[in-house]
């Protein structure tokens, strides 16, 4: 949340450089900022920066921004791959779920040979393949 608020700061302070910014604390200690000083109370101006550079998108690659920039988009990217990778995880193990609950005749293939799965080996994939899910897919 605080990291909304200061972005938002961020985009709306260069439309408030044009004019003083007041700062005081009121009575329950709460700080205030507004372009209006309060009545009746002390309240010190706030220097303001000068303005940003005219089009901080143009910045070069080297800068702090452009380097912030190349690593938000890596991470982004890396945060699409892993969520790409947990819907392929979350839709098989669904199936396999499904599988485990509506078919009582399953088989497995164990050194080369097929076996069918016991009531009770049924189960406890079963319990697993909940488990699973429950913990990695929403």
């Amino acid at each position: 949340m605080r990291t909304y608020i200061l972005i938002a700061t961020l985009l709306i302070s260069p439309l408030c450089m044009a004019g003083q910014i007041y700062k005081w604390v009121d009575a329950q200690g709460v700080t205030h900022f507004d372009a209006q000083p309060p009545q009746g109370q002390e309240a010190t101006t706030v220097v303001t920066p000068s303005s940003p550079a005219s089009n901080p998108a143009a910045a070069p690659r080297g800068t702090a921004i452009g380097d912030q920039q190349a690593i938000d988009n890596s991470v982004k990217k890396q945060v699409a791959e892993q969520q790409a990778q947990l819907k392929v995880f979350c839709d098989q193990a669904r199936t396999n779920l499904a599988q485990l609950q509506n078919n009582p005749r399953l088989r497995e293939e164990v050194d080369g040979e097929m076996r069918r799965l016991t009531d009770e080996q049924r189960q406890e994939r079963t319990t697993e393949a909940q488990k699973q899910i429950a913990d990695n897919c929403q």
